[in-house]
């Protein structure tokens, strides 16, 4: 038994690269954010497939995170999107990372290590236009660029917010969002008396308003897949990760019969039943009790029972046809039959990310 395992296609998320690149001018650059190891897709190996696809951008959240790309990338760019410790700006300055400044006491400590240690950041000032959560209130933004241009150790390369909000029947937030950042861009700009690389969008954004992508875009969540799916959108992407498990055992049993923890759910007829080599602690919501559907042998089958630690009861039918040894999907598709991230989403009341990063990361990952 090895529990559950992840395959991901690699000429999927390639061509979710294309398809994101051949929407954006050739001007705009592509940030690929693979925090959170890559949505759960596994952070070198992505990092490498879009690397191989032309990417040359890419966002994290934590320098440790950077660090493993800078140890397998020497040549590409890493913006640490999370708050970088002045303590951390020698390594930051000799591996050639970006990182974010988010307020003017953080740009002078980051500064002044820097200065120590005879090096220099590359920065991005994060200006907060109505997030309400990490980066420089935009109407400070300004006299914070303003009183931290010229502190040596700084290299000023970027400027960038994030949207809350963007909603093509509610467009408000986001317009505003946006207005705000090019005032700010634009006096910053001045002071600084040369171009900033700009960046406000990621996935939601760039689907729908092509007049933000300014100098670079922030895709997530639509490259890996999930989002970008109709074809009156503005580029398509289709689910490259598959998430997968073992039948260990299949038995016949009557009707009456209660499954699992509690025996919430009873056999309304005699079934046979498949149990399945993963559970919560691989990252299958117990939420998803009586409630999810898993394939085998290109049938759906309803998981019924309390989903447990390491099982996943799914009943196959009564003549249904399934064997130990068999491969049961949690996410992905079989045969015609298909079981996506976005559909556990609704069932647990979350989003795709949540069902992605929650994914076992010392689950087997196999990249095809």
């Amino acid at each position: 038994m090895k529990g559950s395992w992840v395959s991901v296609d690699g000429k999927a998320l390639t061509a979710n690269i294309r398809a994101l690149r051949a929407a954006l001018q050739s001007s705009t650059e592509i940030m690929f954010v693979i925090k959170a190891d890559a949505y759960g897709h596994g952070l070198i190996p992505t990092a490498q497939l879009a690397a191989a696809a032309g990417v040359r951008w890419f966002g994290v959240a934590h320098l440790q995170e950077a660090m493993r790309l800078r140890e397998a990338l020497a040549d590409v760019n890493v913006l640490v999107m999370g708050v970088v410790e002045p303590a951390d700006a020698t390594v930051i300055g000799r591996q050639q990372l970006a990182c974010m400044v988010v307020d003017v006491e953080h740009g002078r400590a980051l500064a002044a290590a820097a200065r120590a240690a005879d090096v220099t950041v590359r920065a991005h000032l994060k200006i907060d236009t109505g997030m309400g959560r990490l980066g420089v209130p935009w109407d400070d933004a300004t006299e914070t660029f303003r009183a931290l241009r010229e502190e040596t150790g700084l290299v000023w390369e970027g400027l960038c917010s994030h949207f809350a909000t963007v909603e093509p029947k509610q467009p408000q937030h986001a317009e505003a969002q946006a207005e705000r950042f090019f005032q700010v861009a634009t006096a910053a700009e001045t002071l600084h008396g040369q171009p900033l690389r700009k960046h406000i969008s990621s996935s939601r954004a760039i689907l729908y308003h092509p007049e933000w992508d300014l100098d670079m875009v922030r895709p997530g969540i639509a490259l890996y897949g999930y989002g970008a799916s109709d074809s009156r959108l503005r580029f398509r992407t289709q689910p490259a990760l598959q998430w997968k498990c073992q039948v260990m055992q299949v038995k016949s049993v009557p009707a009456g019969t209660p499954i699992g923890y509690y025996g919430t759910h009873v056999t309304p007829q005699p079934t046979r039943i498949a149990i399945l080599s993963a559970g919560y602690a691989d990252g299958y919501h117990r939420v998803l009790s009586n409630r999810g559907q898993v394939l085998i042998r290109g049938q759906r089958c309803r998981v019924i029972g309390r989903v447990s630690m390491n099982w996943i009861c799914a009943d196959v039918g009564p003549t249904g046809m399934a064997a130990p040894g068999d491969e049961a999907v949690l996410i992905g598709h079989q045969g015609k039959a298909e079981v996506w991230a976005g559909e556990l989403a609704r069932l647990c009341r979350t989003i795709p990310y949540e069902i992605l990063v929650g994914i076992d990361r010392q689950a087997e990952r196999v990249y095809l």
